[in-house]
């Protein structure tokens, strides 16, 4: 059993006869090692856990798909966790996955406190969400970015901007909101009125931009935190009978395919989706392998892509 345990390890000097002896064996009686049990004794499985808020949502699926490429690259497994947004449903999932020797979390979700994370004692990587101190974050410059936004839709000629924010006391909504206050706040046509919470939800967006255009019809511009909720005020144009972009502009956040989709296509801040979850595998990966890592905060670029949602300038 050592000899074989060796073998199969590629740890500690066994003849090459023997090894060849082994593989025989092995073909002859098809064996495949029991991951469990090896889970058990080295207390590793060779898995790590992307944890979403959203399932449904298709940043998060852009996002699983990088996370996974990775990680099957340096030969680990992925397990995709959907909370629903719901924290009692995120701690059942890491202390489950805890108990299966989980090598790793990816968290894209902003329920636990600092405390939660700090008492894990399993590698930490968060993925657009946080901004804690002492955990490996990754994210775009969001305030930049909402600030992008804003300024093409003003130089585009809107003159009353509103805005669908994302939850009350999430991270990056928080720095999208105040990107776009750092551009109009100061300016005369300006109410909070004109913020409204869409909970990045396309149907609680649709449902909120609808009772502001009953309060404000004269709304001639709208940056969307997300680009699912910038769906949601396209569909309201359309169901009013207002021309977008003629008389209505249109930005969301995100830069997901489904912006292609619709008609007209959807302008939008683009992250680099795809780029942000691979960094967040390797990372991850660095800090299970216990190597070291060159920073702990990255904030990566966004880019500006207009649509027919938007009115362009040459």
């Amino acid at each position: 059993m050592a000899t074989v345990s060796r073998v199969l390890n590629q740890k500690g000097y066994v003849h090459k006869d023997t090894v060849q002896k082994v593989h025989e064996a092995i073909e002859m009686l098809q064996y495949t090692p029991n991951d469990i049990a090896r889970s058990l004794s080295k207390k590793s499985s060779k898995t790590i856990a992307l944890i979403v808020p959203d399932i449904t949502n298709p940043f998060f699926n852009e996002l699983a798909l990088a996370v996974e490429k990775v990680t099957q690259m340096y030969g680990y497994t992925t397990i995709l966790c959907n909370t629903n947004d719901s924290p009692a449903v995120e701690r059942q999932y890491i202390q489950t996955l805890k108990q299966k020797y989980i090598d790793g979390f990816i968290m894209a979700t902003n329920t636990l406190s600092s405390n939660e994370i700090d008492q894990l004692q399993v590698p930490l990587v968060a993925l657009d969400r946080s901004n804690f101190q002492t955990v490996p974050t990754i994210s775009s410059k969001n305030r930049e970015g909402a600030r992008l936004a804003v300024q093409a839709l003003l130089q585009q000629g809107c003159t009353k901007i509103m805005h669908i924010r994302g939850p009350k006391g999430l991270w990056i909504a928080e720095e999208r909101c105040q990107g776009y206050l750092d551009l109009v706040e100061d300016l005369d046509w300006f109410t909070p009125k004109l913020i409204v919470n869409g909970n990045f939800q396309l149907k609680e967006a649709s449902e909120a931009v609808n009772k502001i255009f009953d309060a404000h019809p004269d709304i001639d511009g709208i940056f969307a935190g997300n680009d699912l909720m910038a769906i949601g005020a396209l569909r309201v144009m359309q169901k009013r009978g207002i021309c977008v972009p003629d008389q209505v502009q249109i930005i969301g956040y995100d830069g997901i395919p489904l912006g292609e989709m619709v008609y007209p296509e959807l302008s939008t801040v683009a992250q680099p989706i795809y780029e942000m979850g691979m960094l967040a595998a390797r990372i991850l990966i660095k800090k299970i392998e216990q190597q070291p890592l060159e920073e702990m905060n990255h904030q990566m670029d966004n880019e500006l892509i207009q649509r027919g949602t938007t009115l362009h300038t040459s």
